[in-house]
């Protein structure tokens, strides 16, 4: 066997374990990026949870404040300039991004410099955010509009979840979920969409 092949080989026995190094390099990547946005003036309350890759504006982060219980879902985007403008007037345009207590920002969104986001809010994947967020809506779109107030989807999906599956902790990776319930999970959902914790 050619010394390429035993290296490929080897290379794909250790997979998992280059899979596990690189998440556990890029977590401190993460944790110390966040750490730095503070140190430059980036406001954090209780709660903070942004998952990867996420993009807090690093140029302009003092001009960003974020409430207690955010949640960022993957790739949200926080703006506080836009040099669209730069070109034209030698000027890049700035404004502050405040983001109220309790809010989740759906996957992809992107909010966009002089936005304020209320508490409660929720908005949905995609969405690009360019003016003030009202408390208690739920918003989606690009632009993005308010589709309803934050209590009503609350209330609606308490409701379905009478009749529709839910799954513990258990069902998740965190919780090692097992070949056998991944199949019972898809099972449940062929024909409609359920819970998890």
């Amino acid at each position: 066997m050619s010394c390429v092949l035993k290296n490929i080989l080897n290379a794909m026995k250790n997979r998992n374990t280059l899979i596990i190094l690189f998440k556990k390099i890029r977590q401190r990547i993460k944790g110390d990026t966040l750490s730095e946005l503070i140190s430059m003036g980036l406001k954090v309350g209780r709660n903070f949870n942004p998952q990867n890759n996420c993009i807090i504006d690093y140029s302009h982060c003092w001009l960003i404040e974020i409430g207690d219980n955010v949640t960022l879902a993957p790739n949200v985007h926080i703006l506080a300039h836009d040099a669209s403008t730069k070109m034209h007037i030698g000027y890049t345009r700035i404004g502050k991004v405040m983001i109220g207590n309790n809010v989740f920002i759906g996957a992809g969104a992107i909010i966009l410099p002089n936005v304020n986001i209320g508490d409660n809010v929720i908005i949905g994947d995609g969405s690009v955010v360019s003016k003030n967020i009202p408390e208690n809506s739920v918003v989606i779109g690009n632009p993005c509009k308010i589709i309803g107030r934050t209590i009503d989807f609350t209330n609606k999906h308490k409701e379905y979840m009478k009749t529709k599956p839910c799954f513990g902790l258990e069902y998740t990776l965190r919780g090692k979920i097992t070949s056998k319930m991944k199949n019972e999970m898809k099972t449940e959902l062929k024909d409609s969409f359920g819970y998890v914790i």
